[in-house]
C-alpha cells in the first residue's frame, strides 16, 4: 500500500463527507458496541472472581451433618456433634492441604461503655486470617499462645468498632462479652459485604479455645475452614478430607456422611462461566452490527464503482493495470473499515467508562477486545470491499469509457 494509493483513496473519500461519514457509522457503531458489551461483560466476571477470592484462599468449608433425633427426625445441617478438634488435627496433616482452622460461632452481646451490640463471634484458630484473605488493620490479630490458654481476646470488625463507637484507639480497650471482660488486640480491615450481602465487617474473632470452654462450653466443632496448597489441588484436598474423616467417623461406602464438604472453587468456576457465556452472548449480538456495518461498506462501494466506471475506463486506457485499479478500491474500503474502527474504539471506551460511573456497574477494557475490534474492523473493511473492488477491476475499458 504506497503513499500516493492512500492520497488517492482519501480524495476519492472526502469528495463525499456526508456519505462516507455514514458509511463509516455502521462500523463505529458495531466496533463501539462490542466493547462496550465486552467490557462490561469482563467487568462483571471480575467482580464475580473478587468476590469468590474475598471469601477465601482455595477455600473448603467442612460442616457437620445433620443430628438425628427422637422418632428419625433430623435437625438440619450443621447440628450434628460428630466433628472433634482431633480431626481437624487430621486434616491438617493431608498433604494437599496447607492450612486449617476451626470455626465455632456464637452469638453474643457486646457491651462498651454505655453501648452494646449484638454480633456474630467466631472462634477461631492463628490460621484464619491467611485462609479467609482477612487483614488486621490496627494491632494484631492473637497468638498461639493465646489459644492455648483459652485466652480473653478479641479481634473486631469494623461495624463492631464503629457500632460500640470505640474511636480510632480501640486496640487495648476492655469490653464484656455475656459479661467476661476481654481485650481487643485488634481491628480488621474494613472488607463490606459479601456477594451474598452478608456484612463482612459485623464479626468478632476469638480463638475458639475460649469460645469452646467459656462462652458455648462444648466440645465439637461445627465448622472447619480447609486452604489447600494452590487452586489446582482444591479437589485433591476436598477427596483427602473426605477420605480422613470417613475412615476416622467409621463412615461404610454408600453410607450418608455425618459431614459435609463444599469446594468453593467450584462454585467460582460455576459463576466465572456463566459471565463468560454472558460476555460471548452480549459480543456475538454486538457483532453482528459489524456485518451490518460491513455490509454499508460494500453498498456504498458498488455505487461509487457504477459513479466512477468512467474514471476507471480512463485510468484503464492510459495502462493502469487491473490489478492495480482492484487495489485502488480495496484501498478505499480498508480505510472506511479502519477509521471507523479506530473511532468505534474511541466511542466504546469512552461509553463503558461513562456506564461504570453512571450506574455503578463494573467494567473492565480488555486491550485483547480493543486489538481484536480494530483487526476485525480492517477484515470487514477488506472482506466486503473484495467483490466492488473485483468488479471494477473486471470492467471493460472501452464500455467503461462509453458510459454516462
Amino acid at each position: 500500500m504506497t503513499f500516493p494509493m492512500m492520497k488517492v483513496a482519501l480524495d476519492a473519500l472526502t469528495r463525499n463527507k456526508v456519505r462516507s461519514g455514514l458509511t463509516m457509522l455502521g462500523i463505529v457503531i458495531g466496533v463501539a458496541s462490542v466493547i462496550a458489551m465486552v467490557s462490561l461483560g469482563q467487568g462483571a466476571q471480575q467482580q464475580v472472581q473478587d468476590q469468590i477470592s474475598s471469601m477465601g484462599t482455595n477455600l473448603l468449608i467442612v460442616s457437620a451433618g445433620s443430628q438425628r433425633g427422637a422418632g428419625g427426625v433430623r435437625a438440619g445441617g450443621g447440628t450434628a456433634s460428630t466433628i472433634t478438634l482431633e480431626d481437624v488435627d487430621a486434616i491438617r496433616q493431608a498433604p494437599a492441604v496447607s492450612a486449617v482452622s476451626p470455626g465455632v460461632t456464637a452469638s453474643v452481646t457486646m457491651i462498651a461503655g454505655n453501648q452494646n451490640w449484638t454480633t456474630r463471634a467466631e472462634g477461631v484458630a492463628t490460621s484464619y486470617p491467611s485462609i479467609r484473605n482477612r487483614v488486621v488493620a490496627a494491632g494484631a490479630f492473637f497468638s498461639d499462645s493465646d489459644v492455648r490458654s483459652a485466652a480473653r481476646v478479641a479481634v473486631i470488625g469494623r461495624t463492631v468498632a464503629d457500632q460500640l463507637m470505640l474511636g480510632p484507639e480501640a486496640v487495648g480497650q476492655m469490653v464484656r462479652v455475656r459479661n467476661l471482660p476481654f481485650r481487643i488486640v485488634g481491628v480488621l480491615e474494613a472488607k463490606g459485604q459479601s456477594s451474598l450481602g452478608q456484612d463482612q465487617d459485623d464479626t468478632v474473632l476469638i480463638p475458639y479455645t475460649t469460645v469452646m470452654k467459656k462462652l458455648l462450653s462444648t466440645t465439637y466443632v461445627p465448622t472447619v475452614y480447609v486452604s489447600a496448597t494452590d487452586a489446582k489441588t482444591t479437589s485433591e484436598a476436598e477427596a483427602q478430607t473426605n477420605d480422613i474423616l470417613n475412615q476416622r467417623h467409621n463412615n461404610h461406602k454408600g453410607q450418608d456422611p455425618d459431614f459435609n464438604v463444599r469446594n468453593l472453587t467450584d462454585v467460582a468456576d460455576a459463576a466465572e462461566s456463566t459471565t463468560r457465556v454472558m460476555t460471548l452472548l452480549l459480543g456475538g449480538i454486538a457483532g453482528v452490527s459489524l456485518l451490518v456495518g460491513g455490509i454499508g461498506i460494500m453498498n456504498i462501494m458498488l455505487v461509487s464503482v457504477t459513479e466512477r466506471t468512467r474514471e476507471i475506463g480512463i485510468r484503464m486506457a492510459v495502462g493502469a493495470r487491473s490489478s492495480v485499479v482492484q487495489t485502488q478500491f480495496l484501498v478505499e474500503s480498508l480505510v472506511l473499515g479502519l477509521t471507523g474502527g479506530v473511532m468505534g474504539i474511541l466511542l466504546g471506551c469512552g461509553v463503558s467508562v461513562m456506564l461504570s460511573k453512571v450506574f455503578d456497574w463494573p467494567s473492565l477494557i480488555s486491550p485483547v477486545s480493543v486489538v481484536v475490534s480494530a483487526l476485525f474492523s480492517m477484515a470487514i473493511g477488506a472482506f466486503f470491499g473484495y467483490y466492488p473492488a473485483r468488479k471494477a477491476a473486471n470492467l471493460d475499458p472501452i464500455e467503461a469509457l462509453r458510459f454516462e
